[in-house]
């Protein structure tokens, strides 16, 4: 079963969601090797693009043997997404701050990693986020939205017109067309109770865009209760464009679930990636009415020091420890004696001995 957005078609109806601070490079190339059809980066900030920061550009990096990668901008200014999405398309970096035809940005160190499309995080919870009227604000006036949708549109369709023929990130552009699709995630709504989704949608739909994602929470809720699927089922049925749906995805079975009692056309998975990449294994032999078997934890544990060696390669010894100790809680959750190995890898400076932690615990649990 493929899912087509826009003119972009990938292979199975499930992707990886994008996650700050845990869907980089070696999340994303693992979810994508166990079956995601399509995964994200980061929160890229159109902001960042346009100010040339280095850690925004570091976001956009793409590695060779990842699947279809998606870039998520947030922002809420129309003209500056328009130039950031136009030269993403482009595959050229912006000028510091200059508003320019990607037919000018001519300097070979500027090519960027293609995207396979373009999404617009109207979603994000964060307060910081939200205090400057991105994210999931957006939701709170419809004009921005579709003014910032239709300017991110815009700028795409602006860069087919000169970007040749190159193909997108990994996916199938069919006929040969070079037009990245733009797509949007919203919440049901902004404030707790409230359900603008269909509202929004549409307006995302009238702006262009060739897909919504829709997290049945409100952003009061942030992760809290119990995601709502009837809206999403209310969403497909208002659109004409596919309808991704999220939240509450924690075992394949949720996700064929999600599919059948509202209709949408993927499943975005989140939360239920962390520390099980298998899910997308689980979903798509359960799609394709195989019986699935799930990873032994000697496998789980061996998948946990490659994700430790994958994340050194790409960030670095001390990035690497760092941000791998959330991940070992989530790759030991439920295994005995899991509560000291987390306490005590959050004191480990060193790969090595991180390492050697995660390899005694699995000594151990045999």
């Amino acid at each position: 079963m493929t899912l087509r957005i826009g003119e972009l078609e990938i292979k199975t109806p499930f992707l990886l969601a994008p996650l700050a601070g845990i869907t980089d490079k070696t999340m994303r190339s693992l979810c994508s090797e166990a079956g995601a059809s399509l995964t994200y980066t980061e929160m890229i900030s159109g902001k960042g693009l346009w100010y040339g920061d280095k850690n925004t550009e570091r976001l956009m990096s793409i590695g060779e043997s990842e699947g279809p990668v998606g870039f998520q901008l947030f922002g809420s200014e129309p003209e500056i997404m328009e130039q950031a999405v136009r030269c993403l398309c482009a595959g050229k970096r912006l000028k510091r701050g200059e508003i320019v035809d990607p037919e000018k940005i001519m300097a070979p160190e500027g090519k960027v990693s293609m995207p396979a499309l373009i999404d617009l995080n109207a979603g994000c919870p964060v307060p910081k986020i939200v205090r400057n009227g991105e994210g999931s604000a957006l939701l709170k006036d419809m004009d921005r939205l579709y003014d910032v949708a239709k300017a991110m549109v815009s700028g795409a369709k602006s860069a087919a017109g000169g970007a040749g023929s190159e193909t997108c990130g990994g996916g199938s552009i069919a006929g040969g067309a070079t037009t990245v699709p733009v797509t949007a995630k919203i919440r049901i709504g902004f404030s707790r109770g409230e359900n603008v989704a269909v509202e929004a949608a549409k307006a995302l739909e009238a702006a262009g865009v060739s897909a919504v994602t829709v997290h049945g929470r409100t952003r009061e809720q942030f992760y809290e209760g119990k995601a709502d699927w009837q809206a999403i089922a209310e969403v497909k049925a208002a659109l004409k464009i596919p309808v991704i749906g999220n939240g509450d995805i924690f075992t394949g079975a949720d996700a064929l679930r999600m599919m059948d009692e509202t209709g949408c056309d993927g499943v975005m998975i989140a939360r239920g990636a962390l520390g099980n990449p298998w899910i997308f294994a689980e979903a798509r032999a359960l799609l394709e009415g195989r019986q699935y078997q799930g990873p032994a934890q000697s496998e789980r544990l061996e998948m946990l020091v490659r994700h430790l060696d994958m994340l050194t390669a790409d960030k670095g010894e001390r990035i690497a420890v760092r941000e791998m100790r959330k991940h070992i809680a989530w790759y030991t959750k439920g295994m005995h004696g899991a509560t000291a190995l987390r306490r005590s890898v959050n004191t480990v400076e060193d790969v090595e001995t991180m390492r050697r932690m995660i390899r005694e615990f699995a000594g151990d649990c045999h």
